[in-house]
């Protein structure tokens, strides 16, 4: 209703002026255009008054304040007179969908792989899932490395899984994610003495008897290398996209290319690359040393054709933190050491749903045999 308690006219004209204006902000986290993107739902005005709603694949999190800024100075370049609101929804894509039967509960599963160890892809998979949380997404963690969990002592949890009914179970709530792993249903210290097809038997039952609740999205932290688990997962599982860590030093970028090329076999997307340990600080001055090399993740983002979503630090705070069982993102959400990992993640998920829209829009393939 208006001042007087009359409804005002929706100015059409209005909202056809500034369409192209808000059509045109540039959207650095997925590089299109609020327009390339689909993500102008509504433009309405009435009087002197305009209602913009914006909707994305991807939760912004902090970058929503900067969006209406830009938003707002966008629609003031056309007509400075203008009230303008604007509201940002997040919906996320549903990427497993598109890639095989979804699995209940979930949008879409990401896989972060490498091939290798000691990359630190466990806890770059843990700061992920939280950093998606604290964007404002549902969020699950598989723990995928049968023989290694790393997961339940990174959260800080050793609570055993309730069992829902003969088949299934729940997953453990734990900092704010929905978590399994082997290491909740074992000794911590036991040693899991199984072959291949045991190995994968247990992490399809991990991945398909958990209960997951409205997930959009479960991040798999998979186990190093490219054996049986990996195929499993790859060939079994809609997985809607793939994320490869690496350091940049040549011995892990190695490595890191066999894992793409897996992926690729398989018909599993390559959403990007994360680089870990890109840099070192110094813990007592602050000192900033490129001790493993620089560019290596650049390199092999390019190589491939891929994004390099983000370039981590070597710092001894993010090792303490997930010894103390409180993860980084955790423990600071609003760190600087946080932010990095809410900058990583932000641009997965936008990636991800680009792709997402880009396959979506090819649409089904239609063949015709005489």
């Amino acid at each position: 209703m208006g001042l007087f308690g009359k409804k005002r006219k929706e100015d059409k004209g209005a909202a056809a002026a500034i369409e192209p204006a808000v059509a045109a902000v540039r959207d650095p986290n997925n590089d299109q255009t609020l327009g390339e993107a689909g993500a102008v739902e509504r433009i309405e005005c009435t009087g002197d008054a305009c209602q913009i709603d914006i909707v994305l694949d991807y939760p912004p999190g902090e970058w929503e304040s900067e969006l209406v800024g830009e938003i707002e100075q966008a629609v003031h370049g056309v007509d400075d007179s203008v009230s303008v609101n604007v509201t940002v929804a997040f919906v996320a894509p549903e990427g497993s969908a598109m890639h095989g039967k979804p699995l209940p509960g979930v949008k879409n599963i990401i896989a972060v792989a490498s091939g290798k160890g000691g990359v630190g892809k466990s806890s770059t998979s843990v700061n992920l899932a939280l950093a998606l949380a604290a964007d404002g997404a549902r969020v699950g963690l598989l723990d995928a490395d049968i023989y290694g969990p790393s997961q339940p002592r990174m959260l800080g949890t050793s609570e055993k899984p309730r069992q829902v009914d003969e088949k299934s179970m729940a997953p453990v709530e734990a900092q704010g994610l929905q978590t399994m792993s082997i290491g909740y249903l074992v000794d911590e210290e036991s040693a899991m003495v199984w072959r291949g097809p045991m190995v994968t038997s247990a992490l399809m039952q991990l991945l398909n008897d958990t209960r997951w609740d409205g997930l959009d999205y479960l991040i798999v932290d998979m186990p190093p290398g490219t054996g049986d688990v990996q195929l499993t997962l790859a060939q079994k599982v809609p997985v809607a996209g793939s994320v490869i860590v690496t350091t940049p030093q040549d011995i892990a970028l190695l490595d890191a290319r066999k894992a793409i090329n897996m992926f690729r076999k398989v018909n599993v997307p390559i959403l990007g690359v994360i680089e870990n340990m890109a840099t070192h600080v110094c813990s007592n001055c602050g000192h900033v040393e490129a001790i493993f090399g620089e560019g290596g993740g650049q390199r092999i983002a390019e190589q491939y054709d891929t994004e390099l979503l983000g370039q981590l630090p070597l710092n001894l705070q993010i090792r303490e933190d997930l010894d103390a069982g409180t993860p980084t993102v955790a423990r600071d959400p609003e760190g600087a050491l946080a932010s990095t990992y809410r900058q990583a993640a932000r641009r997965l998920a936008a990636t991800l749903g680009r792709a997402v829209r880009a396959e979506s829009s090819q649409g089904p393939e239609i063949v015709i045999e005489e």
